[in-house]
């Protein structure tokens, strides 16, 4: 068993940890959640986490993977790709050229990477069904290049449970705090660490239908909410990470930063229209709502419905 001892994540805002925090108590998300892991296997853990949301595969490679080499990692986690993927005129061989190019140059500073494929997208929000050709392309190419240069892949796009509406936050492109854990707990299982087994891959408890009205007004708010001011930003040439930089941009000893470094300098951000800011539970480690809680608030479902 290999004990890591220098772990360096690279990506966009899934490896930041959006969906698992806000920008005013800090961001948790599976990277922090995986260096949790791995620091109670060795507590003398270093970690630096590289990812600003809305990065594409292309500037994540211009702008992490030097800063990254610099850290020489024993471990380095690849998240990038699905901000590509949901712009219009999107390549996947070019974004797998960009996610190679990170493969190579890591594994051949001796560190252990690991990636992932891409789920579904069009089984979490329906008006992406048209982009399934690309992330099965962008999926083989992952597939291949991690296996030409030694990566591991934690493959789930065959996994019932990665497109339960669960996994995702209520904008459904950042995973939930269970979809982080799930994402934290594959990880460790394909890293064999200590602890790590196969109870992330069971699909989700099956929950009661919801009223056809709900649905439709739940589909109309995130319209409202997300996608509609998302595609704004792409008009005007904006994104979400403007201004922000890495939330722990040097290998420090683990320990989760009591607020996130990376929000530009300007008034935090509200959250999410509907969701509640979670408080700091004793002890500092925030508390935040599970994913199946987000999931029934937004649709007005009853557990004790039968």
């Amino acid at each position: 068993m290999t004990f890591y001892t220098r772990y360096v994540a690279l990506g966009d805002s899934q490896t930041e940890g959006l969906g698992d925090g806000d920008d005013v108590n800090g961001h948790r998300g599976w990277a922090d959640r995986l260096a949790e892991h791995l620091a109670r296997a060795n507590p003398g853990l270093l970690y630096a986490n590289l990812a600003v949301r809305g990065r594409l595969a292309g500037q994540i490679r211009s702008e992490q993977l030097a800063a990254a080499l610099a850290l020489r990692p024993d471990l380095a986690t690849v998240m990038a790709g699905m901000n590509d993927l949901i712009r219009p005129g999107c390549e996947p061989a070019a974004v797998a050229e960009a996610l190679e190019e990170m493969y190579a140059a890591l594994t051949e500073s001796g560190a252990h990477v690991v990636t992932v494929t891409f789920p579904d997208i069009g089984k979490i929000a329906p008006i992406a069904r048209p982009l399934r050709p690309k992330v099965l392309d962008l999926n083989a190419r992952i597939r291949a290049a991690a296996a030409r240069h030694g990566v591991t892949v934690v493959d789930t796009f065959a996994m019932e449970f990665v497109t339960d509406a669960r996994m995702w936050g209520t904008d459904r492109l950042h995973a939930s705090p269970a979809g982080h854990a799930r994402i934290a707990a594959a990880m460790a299982h394909a890293l064999g660490l200590p602890g790590s087994d196969d109870t992330w891959m069971p699909p989700f408890p099956p929950l009661p239908p919801a009223a056809a009205w709900r649905v439709a007004a739940a589909e109309l708010r995130w319209f409202a909410t997300f996608a509609g001011p998302w595609i704004g930003r792409r008009i005007r040439g904006r994104s979400s990470g403007d201004g922000r930089t890495a939330k722990r941009p040097e290998l420090t000893p683990w320990a989760r930063p009591a607020a996130s470094p990376s929000a530009p300098q300007s008034a935090p951000l509200p959250p999410a229209a509907g969701s509640e800011v979670p408080a700091p539970a004793a002890g500092g480690r925030q508390v935040v709502p599970p994913g199946e809680e987000l999931l029934e608030r937004d649709l007005g479902l009853d557990r004790r419905s039968p």
